[in-house]
């Protein structure tokens, strides 16, 4: 049986910023939180691109995997992920390249297929409005990531030759067919999307075919989660996440609002936000490592992904460093945290 003990954990970034707070605060929050979160043992710190979001000013990926990784010396950075319909392949070959030589042995490339934004911002971000498939596109990414060949007359300079991790990222099953299709690591993003994560997880082992890339089925799982000293703090101060979801169902997105001591919605939005929360994971330390633990034992995951926000930076922080004590904690001592 897994166990969330020997799980590794890592952290999904969105580089949210608070009402009244400003995009300057949010990403010196980022830096800050990704050098505690290496100090901590998380394994990578993902970034997601999203466009024309308020709340979110993750939209320059690549530019913040630079400055995050700029910032550390050991853990993994990588796109959670970058959205290739809205990029040239050779420019993303080119951009991850001389990220892995400027930092070599620390960068991740997570692919998603969706806009990250909505349709009027999307044909913005695809002004050509091409109709390419989402599986072209990765192929074609492959062969400027793979040796040049001799007379090859389009290369990724740099970028060629370099090896770095290709995950696909997915909220379908249609992602999960074509993770387990060309044999790469697959990471769902069970944090806002999880209805289809059982039925995703059961094609991509099922049909996994062995790459030289990777010999067996590698699954990550999008978790969001939100820790504190004790269940009541946790769930007072996780109100800024169930808040920005439900304004995300609404229609009516938003910076991050501070926290409430209740939330009034109607029973359909009610319904549709336990269902876009299902594996919410709130409380102190023996509450979310008994939720974490349970998410491994259902899903088999090789790795978790975290996202936990807050109002106030330091609460954050202070979910994330609460998150990976209970994980590593045997459950006496993390009920004891403080």
């Amino acid at each position: 049986m897994k166990t969330i003990d020997t799980t590794p954990l890592s952290i999904l970034d969105l580089v949210t910023y608070r009402e009244g707070g400003s995009i300057p605060e949010a990403l010196a929050a980022s830096r800050t939180l990704a050098q505690r979160a290496e100090t901590l043992g998380y394994r990578r710190f993902w970034l997601a691109e999203h466009h024309n979001l308020e709340g979110i000013a993750s939209s320059a990926t690549v530019v913040l995997m630079a400055y995050i990784a700029a910032n550390t010396t050991t853990i993994r950075v990588g796109s959670g992920g970058i959205m290739l319909p809205n990029h040239a392949p050779l420019v993303v070959a080119e951009q991850i390249g001389t990220l892995e030589s400027l930092y070599p042995g620390r960068i991740d490339l997570g692919l998603g297929r969706a806009p990250g934004t909505d349709p009027t911002t999307m044909r913005a971000l695809r002004r050509h409005l091409a109709a390419e498939e989402f599986d072209s596109q990765v192929a074609e990414l492959l062969s400027y990531l793979a040796p040049a060949d001799e007379g090859q007359r389009v290369k990724a300079i740099p970028g060629a030759g370099i090896d770095v991790p290709l995950w696909i990222l997915g909220s379908s099953t249609w992602s999960a067919h074509f993770a387990a299709a060309i044999g790469r690591p697959y990471a769902f993003a069970a944090h806002f999307a999880p209805a289809d994560l059982m039925e995703a997880l059961a094609i991509y082992r099922r049909e996994f075919k062995p790459s030289s890339a990777l010999e067996a089925p590698h699954v990550m799982v999008g978790v969001p989660a939100f820790a504190a000293e004790s269940d009541e703090k946790a769930e007072f101060l996780a109100t800024s996440m169930i808040q920005r979801s439900l304004g995300i169902l609404r229609g009516k997105r938003a910076a991050l609002l501070p926290p409430v001591e209740s939330i009034h919605c109607s029973e359909p939005e009610r319904m549709a936000l336990a269902e876009r929360m299902a594996l919410f994971v709130s409380g102190g330390p023996a509450r979310v490592r008994d939720g974490l633990q349970r998410i491994v034992e259902a899903t088999r995951a090789d790795e978790l992904i975290l996202v936990s926000d807050a109002y106030a930076p330091e609460d954050r922080l202070r979910s994330f460093e609460i998150l990976m004590q209970a994980a590593r904690d045997t459950p006496g001592r993390a009920a004891k945290a403080t």
